[in-house]
């Protein structure tokens, strides 16, 4: 994190100085969503509030939220950090000193999750982070969760993917050195697949930078690599470009990605060219079965597409957050106590039936979780193809 917003983040939290003793109002929980309403992220941000549309739907139905036998009416405050850090770490300090939540879900983006998992750990407020793959957002933070796992857990599940799908022994990465999530998957990735491999074994590591869009040079160089296949860990609105390019460059080896396809329309962009392809992600909505079949039905007839994976893990970690709640046992209206009560209950959950499978969280705030195998089938349904277990 940049020294510039760390002296932000530490100013808002000398300029609130206050502590939140009391519910804002009797029998209301209030919880706050940070997501992305606009800016870059917009889609996926917009596909998670409706995720999370569907859990409050289900609580007002039920008549509210009850926790150690009282009633609550439960309000979701759907914050837009706007796709910016800054403005992310700022909204999270307004919903914890000024609106008074409980918790807090989001931001799905690392670049936004680490500064908020700040503010909440020195606010002492539950946070579940639905997408963020960093391990610096829970990082030393006890009081920051997340539903999807770390980023650093695919290198290892496409290296044996790869061995049993394609007896693939030499790899071709194609990867942004910009940006930072491409930069630490492709580097992440280097190290499992060389590890099983041998030193030398990924013999293509081809780096381009944020907004290019002529990869010729190093397409032609992972041709004549002897690569049997390409991983690229490009977010999905830059994917179709790459693999268009790939095409009309004739390179024919499987092109694989990482869980930064799986949100977005990369099926709109993409189209019939992406068909066939694989990718390691959270969550699948083809083929879904048990709870999983019961969300993507009730999404697909709320918001008429199927769910994407930010989506379903923002539904686990609101899901998540309201069990852990009834899990307290009862709210005592301090808001610093209750606080404290749900972050403890969160830590216990064992188990936890999710659309994305089940949640049990280790003394990081991680999920112990299988990676998914996605395959992108013939009519560009994001599949499950298998899954690759720590």
């Amino acid at each position: 994190m940049g020294r510039a917003l760390t002296i932000f983040l530490l100013g808002l939290v000398l300029a609130v100085g206050i502590r939140n003793t009391c519910l804002a109002e009797e029998n209301v929980i209030r919880i706050g969503f940070n997501i992305a309403q606009t800016g870059m992220f917009e889609l996926v941000g917009k596909n998670a509030i409706n995720a999370g549309e569907l859990v409050r739907q289900d609580i007002e139905k039920a008549g509210g939220l009850t926790v150690g036998g009282k009633s609550y009416k439960v309000e979701f405050l759907y914050g837009d950090h706007t796709s910016d850090p800054s403005v992310a770490a700022a909204l999270a300090v307004k919903q914890v000193s000024q609106e008074k939540v409980l918790g807090i879900i989001g931001p799905l983006i690392s670049r936004q999750a680490i500064p908020v998992a700040q503010m909440a750990q020195a606010y002492s407020t539950p946070m579940i982070t639905p997408w963020s793959t960093s391990p610096l957002t829970t990082q030393n933070r006890p009081f920051v969760f997340r539903t999807c796992f770390v980023f650093t857990i695919q290198g290892p599940a496409i290296t044996k993917f790869a061995a049993s799908q394609f007896n693939a022994t030499k790899a071709a990465v194609l990867y942004d050195i910009i940006s930072a999530y491409p930069r630490g998957m492709a580097n992440s990735f280097k190290e499992a697949f060389e590890a099983a491999n041998g030193p030398g074994s990924v013999v293509a590591f081809e780096e381009f930078r944020t907004g290019d869009v002529d990869f010729s040079k190093q397409m032609n160089r992972i041709k004549e690599s002897g690569a049997q296949f390409l991983f690229t860990p490009q977010h999905y609105n830059e994917v179709p470009l790459i693999v268009r390019q790939a095409k009309a460059l004739g390179l024919t080896i499987p092109v694989v990605g990482s869980n930064s396809w799986a949100g977005g329309d990369l099926i709109g962009q993409c189209g019939t060219d992406c068909n066939g392809l694989f990718f390691t992600g959270n969550y699948a909505p083809g083929n879904a079965k048990g709870l999983n079949k019961s969300f993507v039905e009730a999404y697909t007839k709320a918001y008429g597409s199927n769910p994407d994976e930010p989506a379903a893990l923002t539904w686990d970690a609101a899901r998540l957050m309201v069990q852990a709640i009834k899990n307290t046992g009862g709210l005592t209206g301090d808001l610093v106590r209750d606080r404290i009560a749900v972050k403890d209950a969160l830590a216990k959950v064992k188990d936890f039936d999710g659309a994305t499978g089940k949640i049990g969280f280790d003394g990081n705030g991680d999920p112990s979780k299988c990676t998914v195998i996605v395959k992108i089938d013939e009519n560009g349904v994001f599949t499950f193809h298998d899954s690759v277990c720590p």
